[in-house]
């Protein structure tokens, strides 16, 4: 898979611990639709949605690696969460982490 991606990455990063990031450790960081494209891959993308269903947590069904994932806000507003740890030249241990209680939701 490969896209790209514009981000703030001075911005501090979310560890999630709901159920599905804090068993991926997933580091993540939002962007705007419009400043993601997915160049290659779409056709090996699953789909996997819980709770409310506004989050697509799309994984690669060849590899398993989740990447990102497409959000809809309650306001109706899309973004992309994109995990950091997939990106090319990114050391988390250099970035700003926020823990997040998605757990509790």
């Amino acid at each position: 898979m490969r896209y790209t991606v514009e981000l703030d990455l001075s911005q501090p990063v979310v560890a999630c611990n709901c159920s599905i990031c804090g068993r991926s450790g997933s580091l993540l960081t939002l962007a705007p639709t419009e400043k993601f494209t997915l160049e290659q891959g779409s056709e090996a993308l699953t789909d996997y949605q819980f709770n409310t269903r506004l989050i697509h947590h799309l994984f690669c069904r060849v590899c398993g690696i989740k990447s990102f994932s497409r959000n809809v806000d309650p306001d109706g507003s899309e973004a992309i969460a994109v995990n950091v740890r997939c990106l090319d030249g990114v050391d988390p241990t250099q970035l700003t982490i926020m823990p997040f209680d998605g757990r509790s939701m």
